[in-house]
């Protein structure tokens, strides 16, 4: 594709934000640049990853050519359908919910607010397209990048072809992302379903609505469109929401979606789905009982696949699995060593930071190694994670269970928020931060926190994990009273009453007499 005005891209609603959104990430009149001789560097997907790379590449001043190919909006999944157009509807959310908190705050505020699921929903496209020129084509083109739009492959070991436009490389880089899972339901297909892809281009609320997956994606959006006004169910296969998380702060959230009216059908089977006069019914069930529930939409928010298909990396001896993605090394190099892959196409964290961390990786690893300067490594990184709810699931390093694969010894200090002023004050008492250290020391493993803006907490525990300092030292560290951070002071200051043996007490009631 020369000319980008060969594929219209289309964004519903076609208002003036999202116009101003394709006039920034795809341009109607967008014209493929003449390529060079032969890029330094190519990157394939304008995700998190690929911008990171291309822009940092550019960015060393080192008269690097880079190229950039993405063949549908500059951005990928995080301006687009992710980050941030759901954060944006879930701070409109949480206004309802701290509304629905309002009598317990001694406010006598009517809970039968009228919800404008449209203006809301405006208000995300509006800063959607506030936020795109910084992922913009003619941003990259200012920053020294050519940017391509179409279809990128590989056709030899140093050329790939977008459309028609031949381009030689000397190192190339795969961050084409992932995709939502199809569900395997029988009828879904033919009755249709929304997606994160597809599900922030509602206008109109729907009145019920069923969610299938109740993993990070589905448990924030069940919760913003039940705030939001809507009927929710809940659908997961396993015993409890977010199952891969500290279970206990799983079941923190579980109930408060539970209290807030939210159906959750755990241990279900999801077998069919029909269209019947009322809506789409879904047939599950639980413990061999089958059940069904009719709703206007049906949102899927359950998994990932990467995006490797089209790509004809068999042509580059590029190694993948239509499952995990492309195949790295520890230094995110492919099974050719010439190209490099980074974000959701290869990795576990499936996670914008994530995405960003590893593309500084593969900046320094494809460029500088051969000269020794870059060989940083995947496995180094620690890796912080939200799931950004109301309260908020915060994590960072490893959990119990990981340890005791690993034959680690930990202990655990528990921080209950009911023992926090602050939290009391907000009303927030059933949060918690949990710090697992390296048992006999003071070395921080991992950490969890439940909490309105857990989010914003887990960064002091990440930072501390990353520059090995241990709950002694955090211990010593002042926080502003009172705040809900606290209780990482607090745990800190528990770790060091364990210091206090009976013998060292005895030792030190010994010395104070004299003193």
């Amino acid at each position: 594709m020369s000319n980008a005005e060969t594929e219209r891209i289309i964004i519903r609603p076609m208002d003036e934000y999202n116009q101003k959104l394709i006039a920034n990430v795809h341009p109607v009149n967008w014209v493929n640049p003449q390529p060079a001789d032969n890029y330094d560097l190519v990157v394939i997907g304008a995700g998190t990853a690929g911008l990171v790379v291309a822009a940092g590449a550019a960015g060393l001043d080192l008269g690097l050519k880079v190229a950039l190919i993405e063949k549908h909006l500059l951005g990928g999944d995080c301006l687009n359908v992710g980050c941030i157009p759901s954060k944006s509807i879930i701070r409109s959310s949480r206004v309802i919910g701290e509304i629905w908190k309002a009598q317990n705050l001694g406010l006598n505020v009517n809970k039968n607010v009228v919800v404008d699921f449209a203006s809301v929903m405006a208000r995300m496209r509006q800063i959607r397209a506030g936020i795109s020129p910084h992922d913009s084509a003619a941003r990259f083109k200012k920053l020294g990048v050519d940017v391509f739009f179409g279809n990128g492959r590989f056709t030899s070991k140093n050329t790939l072809q977008v459309e028609d436009t031949n381009i030689k490389f000397k190192k190339a880089v795969i961050a084409t992302g992932a995709r939502p899972v199809k569900p395997q339901i029988t009828g879904i297909e033919q009755v249709g379903y929304l997606t994160n892809e597809t599900v922030f281009s509602l206008i109109q609320k729907p009145e019920s609505l069923a969610v299938i997956g109740g993993g990070p994606i589905g448990c924030e959006l069940a919760q913003a469109f039940r705030r939001l006004g809507a009927e929710v169910v809940l659908f997961h296969s396993s015993s409890h929401i977010l199952n891969k998380e500290d279970r206990e702060a799983a079941e923190v959230l579980q109930k408060v979606l539970i209290k807030e009216g939210i159906r959750v059908v755990l241990n279900c089977k999801l077998e069919e789905v029909v269209t019947v006069t009322e809506g789409k019914r879904l047939y599950f069930s639980v413990n061999g009982h089958r059940d069904s529930v009719t709703v206007d939409e049906i949102l899927v928010g359950a998994g990932r696949v990467p995006n490797v298909e089209n790509l004809n990396l068999e042509a580059v001896g590029v190694e993948y699995d239509l499952k995990e993605g492309v195949k790295v090394n520890d230094y995110l190099q492919t099974t050719n060593p010439k190209i490099f892959a980074a974000g959701d196409v290869c990795m576990n964290w499936k996670f914008t930071h994530a995405a960003d961390a590893a593309a500084r990786i593969v900046i320094k690893n494809a460029l500088f190694a051969p000269w020794g300067l870059g060989k940083d490594r995947l496995s180094k990184l620690v890796m912080p994670w939200v799931t950004y709810t109301d309260p908020e699931i915060a994590h960072v390093g490893i959990y119990a269970e990981d340890a005791q694969k690993q034959g680690i010894e930990v202990e655990t200090i528990k921080i209950p928020f009911t023992s926090v002023d602050r939290a009391i004050a907000d009303s927030e008492e059933s949060g918690f931060l949990k710090i697992l250290h390296k048992k006999g020391t003071d070395q921080i493993l991992g950490a969890t926190i439940v909490a309105s803006h857990a989010g914003e907490m887990i960064s002091e525990i990440t930072t501390a994990i990353v520059h090995q300092i241990g709950l002694s030292k955090l211990s010593s560290v002042i926080h502003p009273y009172p705040t809900q951070a606290e209780a990482i002071k607090k745990a800190a200051d528990a770790y060091r009453r364990t210091l206090l043996t009976p013998r060292t007490k005895k030792i030190l009631g010994f010395l104070t007499k004299f003193s």
